[in-house]
């Protein structure tokens, strides 16, 4: 199967097109995280998350809202409560996350608050199994000690990647892909900070694997690159790297095309439990597929643009075996 036979987009000529967009994406982000933050789980915070369903016995009665039940929450003290939906809204399954490590007791005020002051949505149901349906708690030093190592490890993860490029192909190819990932990882938790949705230990899991997803799309197109500039040394530099984009082209879509349908098979039908890792794995496919085509190649591009001729470059990208 072969997509986009032949084809001739001019994605070197319009580089500058793709930087345009791909910076305002990033300084959107860059924003959302310093003026929003990011939504850190319990997992990295520390804390209680308790995870209750208030779906009534008794049709007649409305579906709770969000706004109700974080009045209730903030009235019985919990004044820092931080309170979401898991999965749709119609499901009336909610997050709470709340200070302290004293599960027992976080358990037992969030069951009287319930029982007093929203009866009609647990009468006639077991409080233990039915309403509260996981708590979890995780203490403040793990939890900090878990993001450092959460940071540390996208960051250890790149390195290793220039090493690898830089090794097999050239220093400029390892240094705009990691660069190129970056673009990624920010726009990526970006999306997370605008829509303050919970940060967890899955999410974490799928950047982590779009890290490594992204690269090997992008090392297929410099592998491409590195190869015409041998065998077509007569040609411009950018002629090449934009034939080289365009005859991998057909690669990159249909395996982006393929893992984004599973991806999104999973947000839609996996259920509420791996909604947000699905919608970090749709999201980052899209995002590392583009990067992938319009950004990684045109940013090695323009990098020898500035510090070298045309000879000088294809001597030096080819260099290495």
């Amino acid at each position: 199967m072969r997509l986009f036979k032949n084809a001739k987009f001019p994605f070197v000529e319009k580089r500058y097109i793709f930087f345009t967009i791909s910076a305002i994406l990033v300084l959107a982000s860059i924003l959302g995280i310093i003026f929003k933050g990011i939504n850190w789980s319990t997992d990295f915070t520390g804390g209680v998350s308790i995870i209750i369903n208030m779906q009534p016995k008794d049709s007649k009665v409305p579906p709770l809202s969000i706004d109700n039940l974080r009045k209730v929450i903030n009235d019985a003290g919990f004044k820092e409560a931080e309170i979401q939906f898991i999965g749709d809204s119609s499901n009336a399954t909610f997050q709470i996350k709340v200070g302290g490590e004293d599960v027992n007791k976080v358990k037992e005020q969030i069951t009287e608050v319930l029982t007093t002051q929203l009866p009609e949505y647990v009468q006639g149901r077991d409080m233990q199994n039915d309403v509260i349906r996981q708590i979890d708690v995780v203490g403040a030093k793990a939890g900090m000690e878990m993001r450092n190592n959460a940071i540390i490890a996208v960051l250890i993860s790149m390195l290793f990647m220039i090493i690898y490029i830089w090794i097999r192909y050239e220093f400029t190819f390892g240094l705009m892909g990691i660069v190129a990932l970056f673009h990624d990882v920010i726009i990526l938790v970006g999306v997370f900070a605008f829509t303050q949705k919970e940060f967890t230990m899955t999410i974490l899991a799928a950047l982590l694997t779009l890290v490594g997803y992204s690269i090997n799309d992008t090392i297929v197109i410099y592998d491409r690159i590195r190869e015409d500039l041998k065998i077509h040394r007569k040609d411009s530099v950018p002629v090449i790297f934009n034939r080289a984009i365009n005859s991998t082209l057909s690669r990159t879509v249909i395996t982006g095309s393929t893992t984004l349908v599973t991806a999104l098979s999973l947000y839609f039908f996996g259920g509420p439990v791996i909604h947000d890792f699905a919608l970090a794995m749709s999201l980052g496919i899209i995002i590392g597929t583009y990067s992938s085509i319009f950004i990684a190649s045109n940013l090695v591009l323009e990098t020898f643009g500035h510090t070298r001729t045309e000879k000088q470059a294809i001597k030096h990208l080819t260099k290495k075996k």
